[in-house]
């Protein structure tokens, strides 16, 4: 005979204060591990929005990132030239060669300053990036020292704001835009006129990147072959998205450090949803008693204890949930090992996280639960009732 679920929720009501406070142990717990699931997947969900299905990135041989690539103007006129590439509007290639450094920006959260990531472009390959639309502002001019910056770095730096002027090169750049790139990388850079900046830098014949987009699928994997596969060139090509991916090592750190505190949080809210439960058993020793009386076997007090565990922890994974819903879509941000500057992202809470969160507290509660609902079924009837 099983024992109604109404005892077990009317035992967690009656010890409030024991339930409460078993709970938050554990809902702090499932907060951390979900914070550091909501921040990958938000980095990660930025990444993924950052590269174009039809984008080849190409850099030069053996190099990690395009900051460290080096592609020179005849490079760039050779793969131009190569079949399979789409068109624009016009009947040019959609080829961009673009030039990659990094300024150090100051913020009120970190006066020592961050790598952020300039782009130097053309307009073809503006056009190529879609989702950044102009939100404030205007696109900045060829020739002239004027920037156009990311959302998300407008947001974080006071300095580079509309209106505000950035030194770095050989002189002050003025903030003339912001574009906003929705969740992807480009909210996190600051772009800029390609020669302009080439000729600030002194790098005009020693760009960063091509970026290219292919007329179709079958096409793209074709130029990727391509122009790996040519030794003149000594370039690599591949897939931007696959580029973006590899960027997700960034958190990796994070994610293990956050889980190892999870692990060990885990341990200590099983300890102690365990003493909860051993000590709500030897409170209960007569009711444990009168129950074995009334016909309940050990099995349903075994599976009763237990069910109650369960929704002590399942309580607490709830009450996580809550903790962490305000963190969604917050803005921050993380250095990258691959670019080495800041990439600016929103924390992501999706429904699967928060399954996650609750499946880990059950996991919690059935751990902390077994040994205390174990020790309720094997006592005897008479000692149990003497006990109580």
């Amino acid at each position: 005979m099983k024992i109604p679920l109404t005892y077990n929720l009317r035992n967690l009501t009656v010890r409030k204060t024991t339930t409460v406070m078993t709970a938050l142990g554990i809902a702090l717990t499932v907060a951390v591990l979900l914070s550091v699931a909501a921040l990958v997947q938000g980095l990660r969900t930025s990444l993924q929005a950052s590269a174009h299905p039809l984008h080849v990135l190409v850099t030069r041989k053996g190099s990690t990132a395009e900051l460290n690539s080096i592609t020179t103007p005849e490079q760039f006129q050779t793969v131009k030239a190569k079949p399979g590439i789409a068109k624009n509007a016009q009947g040019e290639p959609r080829v961009s060669q673009e030039l990659i450094t990094v300024v150090v920006l100051e913020s009120p959260e970190n006066p020592a300053g961050i790598n952020i990531t300039v782009r130097g472009l053309t307009a073809v390959g503006m056009a190529m990036r879609e989702d950044a639309r102009l939100v404030e502002g205007r696109m900045f001019r060829t020739g002239q020292r004027e920037i156009v910056v990311g959302r998300g770095i407008a947001e974080r730096y006071p300095m580079a704001r509309m209106g505000r002027k950035i030194e770095f090169g050989r002189g002050y750049w003025e903030v003339v835009g912001v574009v906003d790139a929705g969740r992807s990388a480009a909210s996190s850079e600051m772009f800029v006129d390609l020669n302009q900046l080439a000729a600030d830098q002194g790098r005009q014949s020693a760009l960063s990147s091509i970026l290219v987009r292919a007329a179709d699928q079958v096409s793209m994997q074709a130029l990727m072959n391509e122009l790996s596969s040519d030794r003149g060139l000594n370039l690599d090509a591949q897939a931007e998205k696959a580029y973006y991916e590899a960027q997700t090592s960034s958190a990796a750190p994070i994610q293990i450090v956050g889980t190892f505190v999870a692990v060990i949080m885990a341990i200590g809210s099983s300890f102690a949803a365990m003493n909860t439960m051993y000590a709500a058993v030897a409170r209960r020793a007569a009711e444990i008693g009168t129950l074995r009386v009334l016909g309940f076997s050990r099995l349903g007090i075994l599976t009763s204890f237990f069910i109650e565990s369960l929704l002590l922890s399942l309580l607490g994974g709830l009450l996580g949930c809550l903790l962490v819903l305000p963190l969604n879509n917050m803005q921050t941000a993380i250095g990258s090992f691959v670019t080495f500057s800041e990439i600016s992202f929103q924390f992501e809470i999706t429904p699967q996280i928060m399954m996650v969160g609750l499946l880990f507290s059950l996991i919690m509660g059935a751990t902390g639960g077994l040994f205390p609902a174990g020790s309720a079924a094997r006592k005897q009837i008479l000692v149990a009732l003497r006990q109580g």
